[in-house]
């Protein structure tokens, strides 16, 4: 019962995912980012391990598509698997295994890939790359989370949902967002209102990690 979607800004190379689910603390399984490589979504009955082999294939050049293939082929349990990865160049693959629960689909618009398992309609992973498309002046983590909410003002997944994730990756090695809720109801309101508080200190955690001389004090 997962809806999530992978995107890259263009302007500024970023990537980023978001993701919400019915059950705990969906961003430490789901999303997996790497900066100036790409992203990878492993959902469903999911497997935390094909993330970072996805990451690994992609750094290794493998496009998006090639990437996903070959994911597929390492597991033997594919048939339950769902995934998606967008490469540096924003080319973005999935795959639905024969044993993902309906509703699902995928949905699609420059640079994003949406996917989703158990929603109540397949409307709404299209939904979500819309939302993400919409506007591409906007910050990625904003694209991101509005996609997240055009999801679930589409109907979202078959229950309500319980967790949600945001996560952003630039130049660093470290993400430039990773605002998570772990658990309770109206997830996706919760991670909004932390994002809004986030995003004014955003670049500011990122200077005081790397030029800290210029670093603004606290509030």
């Amino acid at each position: 019962m997962t809806f999530s979607l992978l995107g890259r800004c263009a302007r500024t190379g970023q990537f980023g995912a978001a993701v919400s689910t019915s059950s705990i603390a969906v961003g430490s399984r789901v999303p997996f980012c790497a900066p100036g490589v790409g992203a990878v979504l492993t959902q469903h009955r999911t497997d935390p391990r094909l993330g970072p082999r996805g990451i690994a294939l992609l750094r290794s050049g493998c496009t998006a598509p090639e990437a996903v293939d070959a994911l597929v082929v390492s597991t033997p349990h594919h048939a339950w698997r769902q995934l998606a990865a967008i490469d540096a160049a924003g080319r973005t693959a999935h795959f639905h295994g024969a044993k993902v629960k309906p509703a699902f689909g995928a949905g699609h618009a420059p640079d994003c890939i949406a996917i989703g398992n158990i929603l109540a309609n397949d409307r709404v992973p299209q939904a979500m790359a819309d939302a993400f498309g919409a506007d591409q002046s906007a910050l990625l983590a904003e694209r991101l989370l509005r996609g997240l909410e055009a999801g679930l003002a589409a109907g979202g997944e078959h229950g309500p949902v319980f967790s949600a994730v945001l996560l952003v990756v630039h130049r660093e090695s470290f993400p430039l967002v990773d605002l998570r809720v772990d658990g309770g109801a109206d997830p996706i309101p919760h991670l909004r209102a932390l994002w809004e508080q986030y995003q004014p200190w955003m670049e500011e955690f990122v200077i005081r990690a790397v030029e800290p001389d210029r670093a603004q004090a606290s509030p």
